[in-house]
């Protein structure tokens, strides 16, 4: 008889590369977790997974049962909302991934709140550096930016333009930009994200559109790295709204040619297409598009 434990196993083992990974996933040793698949294997008849010391990956039948796997979880998981409940309490588990900054900044305190609505709930935040498109058995996605992906039902939480900004001290030093071409004669402190080129600054206003091409003075793949550069005086950084909103009421930044325009980078919440809407996770993305919204608007959600 196939357990819960061996579907789990299997979903597992699709979203690792190694052998090695699978294990630490699942807190045993490399050698245990493979008597555990050769046992699985043995019952079910078929070679589930080609393996050596540093990589793995699924066989034909390997893939094919992980997705069946994966879907047997998942109804399993949504049972309990079959059930009318009388106190109408939302049960189960639900699991967010989110980027490390928002997910640590905005998202974490949001779950705490959601968590205290429904005390029956368990509640999984997985912050990752890129948590869409990298391969987890989330519920729900925070993305930053826009996506193209017909696996994947988005909606938006919020627009989040991006924003120049420099100190105070540093325009003490070295002047206020007047426009998008002085910006070249200013030390710019760029942020290193997935594949983008993040030395390529594109600006608009109602008039015209200008290219420039960054040479950083400082860069860095952490955002939340950059703002404190920023806000020691180090240079100017182009930053989401979100995260730079807060520094600049304080006096920390200073907001630089406001009447320009970045591409913007909306805060996303995306669910697979496959996943069956349970009660929890809509209300969990009702409870997410109020509160960010609330928090875009400068409110104090409950």
């Amino acid at each position: 008889m196939i357990a819960i434990e061996d579907l789990r196993l299997v979903v597992l083992l699709a979203r690792c590369d190694s052998l090695s990974a699978a294990a630490r996933a699942l807190n045993v040793s490399p050698p245990a977790l493979s008597t555990r698949l050769r046992k699985l294997e043995a019952r079910l008849g078929v070679a589930l997974a080609n393996r050596d010391a540093r990589r793995l990956s699924l066989t034909p039948d390997g893939e094919r049962f992980a997705q069946q796997c994966s879907e047997l979880l998942e109804r399993l998981e949504a049972l309990p909302d079959t059930f009318a409940r009388q106190d109408r309490q939302l049960v189960g588990t639900l699991r967010l991934a989110a980027p490390f900054g928002y997910g640590r900044q905005r998202i974490a305190p949001l779950l705490a709140r959601f968590a205290v609505l429904h005390p029956q709930l368990r509640l999984q935040l997985d912050l990752r550096e890129t948590p869409w498109p990298d391969r987890h058995d989330s519920d729900a996605v925070i993305h930053i930016g826009t996506i193209d992906d017909s696996s994947w039902i988005a909606k938006t939480l919020a627009h989040n333009e991006r924003w120049l900004c420099a100190s105070p001290t540093y325009l003490e030093q070295h002047g206020l930009p007047q426009g998008p071409r002085a910006l070249l004669q200013h030390r710019c402190i760029c942020i290193r994200e997935n594949d983008e080129d993040v030395t390529l600054w594109q600006l608009r206003n109602d008039q015209e559109r200008q290219t420039l091409r960054i040479e950083p003075a400082l860069l860095t793949n952490d955002g939340s790295v950059a703002r404190r550069w920023a806000e020691q005086g180090l240079g100017i950084v182009l930053r989401s709204q979100w995260d730079v909103a807060d520094a600049i009421a304080r006096g920390a930044l200073v907001r630089l040619l406001p009447a320009w325009r970045f591409d913007s980078a909306p805060i996303t919440l995306l669910v697979p297409a496959r996943k069956q809407r349970s009660a929890r996770l809509q209300a969990l993305a009702n409870f997410l598009d109020l509160a960010v919204k609330g928090l875009d608007a400068g409110a104090d959600p409950q």
